[in-house]
């Protein structure tokens, strides 16, 4: 008997020696309900459907109906939207004035979703009118819409930026009774952080208006589907995760094209995505509809456009008009005619990023590819759940790349089978995304005293710091309201914490945006650019104005940028430990330099070239852990004749560790960043570091402390499984390792991670957290600590911090004037002398640097002579707050600028505004110092400053031209 098309892929000579793994799915039969008392229209319309409702569909039909907020739970194609949205046709039948809006995160889905709901308007009729509100609405359409219709859908990013006008949506708002949010596993990171807070700024508007309403999510499986509704939404739910939909027989195969491929000198290594294009073809010529999954979208393309070239060869068996790439930055119609293409079977191949991921309807599909491991179980399973959506024998493949995650998996096939679901994270705590929503929210509606604890979880505390920064207004009666008459909300991206943007343009038309650190990844200047299957080289980047300016050509390499990583301790929030081994937890201060590239042709260096770039600098969260002197006396014991064991030990251990994060912590490898050191000044000690690769942090390293050892079990178990002689993609080496993979050493890191496992189960394994509490006097200490080890640029830091919150502190501002003076920026040092000065006239040791400064190059040594703030601290001392060298200090932080020192300048013009608020050139100074440092939104602010204050001054004018 022959095997079937699906079957033959198996058995085929040219793939069956790389297969890993077979899992056979078994179908499954469905499981029905019935509803008693359910609406006769209801009734008569799953009857002339001859539908049966599935089990799960009935009894979220029945939690919705008792007033529950539900999250459903289950696999692709098990009829979530009917389940939701029969209830919700139930109210509105029943409630002519009710309204409900529609959530998806991605426009194409929305309109999906229409015409859906088109067709039940249509056959249970009643009168909803249905309508998509998005970027693409014509205009003339928007007032009847808002006016008219029941049912709105919508996605974050439109709602983000209409919230602010609901005064034309009263009617909607006030008779608001759901809120849908489909897809709701998409919500997390980042992005969905800024949902979560754009969800509560809803809430607030709809009880506004007298609402209430209620919320219904529907996901993909996840393991804390109930903590994902509460935080994306703050309230409490009903979960509902029995799947009892039916599903055909499926082989998943996990393929590894490395499976019997030993690196060395004389092979080259397989090509993953010629691998994956090979199968991609393979299957088209069976006549297998498939759909390939990529991990980006230059690869989307370039498979794309293999494909089509290829299928020119097959003498008219395969054509290439039937084969489409499909990725976010498509025009919509682009979009919707392959998706449409899909469904008729006008095309029987496309390959996609992971916006295909999404429930778009996109018909039934014979067979799915995975090129890579998409980072998280649930995409895996989304991505698969694409193949087989009726009861039919479908295929899924997935293909493993050469990195630590996907070699694991591909060796231990019960782990991938067995694994549960992910946690998806949201984080509340990150303070730019606070800020920037509660501008928002003050611009929809003025804050109340307290509201801000209710609806955000954030204290009044944050807001007066806001008023006192000028970014909102304190009014007469408690409220706290936008002062400008922009809408802050178009300065803020739901997709990164940043809402700096790069437009990359080929002869004055845009071909896609990108945030700055993409920017120096992949478009710095001489990088290759991949746009829709055309090839692009960057010609120039212009900082200030966010310009990328690429030309169109035909290479055949492709390039690779290197950076230089340095991370330092702002603070300790907690430590945990396990048995012996401590993992801190804290802030930290991340600068990246990226100071290289190097054109490569498949794995062979063409060339390096250097880059010019500023450092990227952010502050994150991160944890980090210590290596003791006598593992590296050990391994110099077991390693006499080579060098750079222990660093590269070390090394090792930080890449292998991050490639394996994603097995614990739902995130993607490149959401996280590392460093390895033999020695580092803040621990004293040969360190580790992995941090969230975001300003501000966004949970990961955070929920990674609670399965380090879980993570360091795997991890070992990686090292010693992978069959490679001194290291290779598989284990230790890193994608994206900035130090170009040097050094590294297989052996030793073997042996720092056995160290560490094995100090976990001392201490009969016990398991203790320790929050680590730190207060001005103890940062004062350790800014001493480091000013008398010379460590200055540490020590200025700290007192930064304290100055923060107490200006007026004597001791930090005297030993801010003998750090700065050590450091020879003496115009700086003058003024921080000065300020001490005026807190304590009679304090000598400020007199004496003062004096030293203006008269002698000679240095003054710093007292370590604590004052005693109760009696030293002149606290009516009349403030002049109209310093003679106000100019000074303008042309001193100007000076700065010029020179490029960025923070010397901002920390000058900081003091000269705390001076003097009305220095027109001093604020409109501070606003270019943070356009050229890369902070948007702050050179934004100050923008708006200077021109209240001076709308006409040149320099105001010239700083809104840049930012325009």
């Amino acid at each position: 008997m022959l095997d079937s098309p699906i079957d033959a892929f198996k058995n085929d000579v040219r793939f069956r020696d790389h297969i890993a793994h077979v899992e056979t799915i078994p179908a499954k039969k469905a499981s029905f309900k019935k509803i008693p008392d359910l609406n006769d229209t209801i009734v008569d319309y799953l009857d002339s459907k001859d539908i049966k409702l599935y089990n799960h569909q009935a009894d979220t039909y029945e939690a919705i109906k008792r007033d529950e907020n539900v999250i459903l739970t289950t696999t692709t194609a098990s009829g979530k939207t009917l389940a939701f949205n029969l209830p919700i046709m139930d109210s509105l039948i029943e409630d002519e004035k009710a309204t409900a809006l529609y959530i998806y995160p991605a426009k194409a889905l929305s309109n999906d979703q229409l015409n859906v709901l088109k067709d039940l308007e249509s056959d249970l009729g009643i009168d909803i009118k249905p309508r998509t509100y998005d970027g693409d609405t014509p205009k003339s359409q928007r007032y009847n819409i808002r006016q008219k219709s029941r049912v709105i859908l919508t996605n974050p990013y439109q709602l983000h930026l209409i919230l602010s006008w609901h005064h034309q949506w009263e009617r909607f708002y006030r008779n608001l009774k759901y809120i849908v949010i489909d897809e709701a596993h998409y919500y997390r990171g980042v992005f969905g952080s800024n949902v979560a807070f754009l969800i509560r700024r809803l809430k607030r508007i709809a009880n506004f208006y007298g609402s209430d309403p209620q919320f219904i999510l529907s996901s993909a499986t996840l393991a804390n589907p109930l903590e994902l509704a509460n935080k994306l939404t703050g309230e409490e739910f009903t979960l509902v995760d029995n799947d009892t939909s039916p599903c055909g027989e499926k082989d998943f195969i996990l393929f590894n094209p490395f499976k019997n491929y030993r690196n060395s000198a004389e092979s080259s290594a397989p090509s993953i995505h010629v691998v994956t294009a090979d199968i991609f073809r393979y299957l088209m010529l069976k006549n297998i509809q498939t759909l390939c999954f990529t991990v980006s979208r230059k690869i989307t393309e370039l498979i794309a456009m293999w494909s089509k070239k290829d299928a020119k060869l097959t003498d008219g068996k395969l054509d290439n008009s039937r084969i489409a790439a499909y990725r976010a930055g498509y025009r919509p119609e682009e979009r919707r005619e392959i998706e449409d293409g899909l469904k008729s079977g006008k095309y029987l191949g496309v390959t996609c990023t992971n916006a295909l991921e999404l429930g778009i309807d996109i018909g039934s599909l014979d067979a799915v590819i995975i090129s890579g491991f998409p980072g998280t179980m649930m995409s895996t399973w989304q991505q698969s759940g694409r193949a087989g959506r009726s009861n039919q024998k479908s295929l899924a493949i997935l293909l493993a790349f050469e990195n630590q995650l996907d070699q694991y998996y591909m060796n231990n096939p019960k782990a991938f089978f067995s694994k549960p679901q992910e946690k998806a994270i949201i984080d509340l705590s990150n303070p730019i995304l606070q800020e920037a929503h509660l501008l928002c929210a003050a611009n929809e509606l003025p804050l109340k005293k307290g509201e801000a604890l209710k609806y955000f979880n954030i204290s009044d505390d944050v807001l007066d710091e806001m008023v006192r920064k000028d970014d909102l207004y304190l009014s007469r009666v408690g409220n706290y309201t936008y002062k400008y008459d922009d809408n802050p909300a178009f300065d803020h991206s739901l997709d990164q914490i940043s809402s700096e943007e790069f437009k990359i343009m080929n002869n004055g038309r845009l071909l896609e945006t990108m945030e700055r650190s993409q920017v120096y990844r992949e478009a710095h200047e001489g990088a290759i650019l991949i746009n829709k299957g055309e090839t692009y080289t960057v010609d120039n980047i212009n900082l200030k104005s966010g310009f990328v300016n690429v030309s169109k050509k035909n290479v055949d390499y492709h390039t690779m940028v290197l950076n230089d990583t340095e991370v330092n301790v702002v603070s300790k929030e907690f430590k945990r430990k396990y048995g012996d081994l401590t993992i801190h937890f804290g802030e930290l201060n991340v600068k990246k330099d990226y100071y290289k590239y190097k054109k490569m042709q498949h794995s062979r260096v063409l060339g390096m070239y250097p880059l010019d770039l500023p450092p990227l600098k952010f502050k994150t969260k991160g944890l980090w852990f210590t290596i003791p002197q006598s593992v590296k006396d050990e391994l110099k014991r077991m390693f006499p004749d080579e060098d750079e064991v222990f660093e590269g030990g070390l090394h090792g251990a930080e890449h292998a560790l991050i490639g394996l994060f994603p097995l614990q912590v739902m995130c993607d490898r490149f959401d996280i960043g590392g460093m390895s050191t033999a020695y580092h000044k803040d621990t004293e000690d040969a360190t580790i570091f992995i941090y969230d690769g975001y300003e501000g942090g966004i949970g990961i390293c955070e929920k990674a402390v609670d399965v380090f050892v879980e993570l360091l079990e795997s991890t070992l178990d990686l090292i010693k499984g992978c069959k490679c002689r001194n290291g290779c993609p598989s284990c230790i080496y890193s994608p994206k390792c900035g130090n170009d993979n040097k050094p590294l050493h297989k052996k030793a890191t073997e042996y720092i991670l056995q160290y560490m496992l094995d100090e976990t189960q001392k201490n009969n394994s016990k398991v203790v957290t320790e929050e680590v509490k730190v207060n001005d006097d103890d940062l004062y200490a350790q800014a001493l600590n480091f000013y008398t080890e010379h460590q200055y640029s540490q020590s200025k830091d700290l007192l930064h911090e304290i100055l923060n919150d107490e200006p007026d502190n004597l001791n930090a501002n005297l030993l801010m004037a003998h750090v700065l003076y050590e450091q020879g920026i003496d115009d700086v040092a003058t003024y921080y002398a000065r300020k001490a000065l005026k807190i304590s006239p009679s304090n000598t040791n400020a007199a004496d640097l003062l004096q030293k400064l203006q008269f002698t190059p000679a240095k003054v040594e710093f007292v370590n002579k604590k004052v005693d703030k109760t009696e030293e601290i002149v606290s009516d001392v009349e403030t002049d707050k109209s310093f003679d060298d106000v100019d000074t200090l303008y042309e001193e932080a100007y000076d700065l600028f010029n020179q490029g020192d960025l923070d010397g300048a901002r920390e000058l013009l900081e003091e000269l505004l705390a001076i003097d608020d009305t220095h027109v050139e001093a604020t409109a100074l501070m606003g270019f110092v943070y356009r050229m440092g890369g902070v948007f939104p702050k050179a934004v602010e100050y923008a708006r400053k200077a021109s209240k204050l001076d709308k006409n001054n040149d320099m105001v004018r010239e700083l809104i031209k840049e930012l325009s």
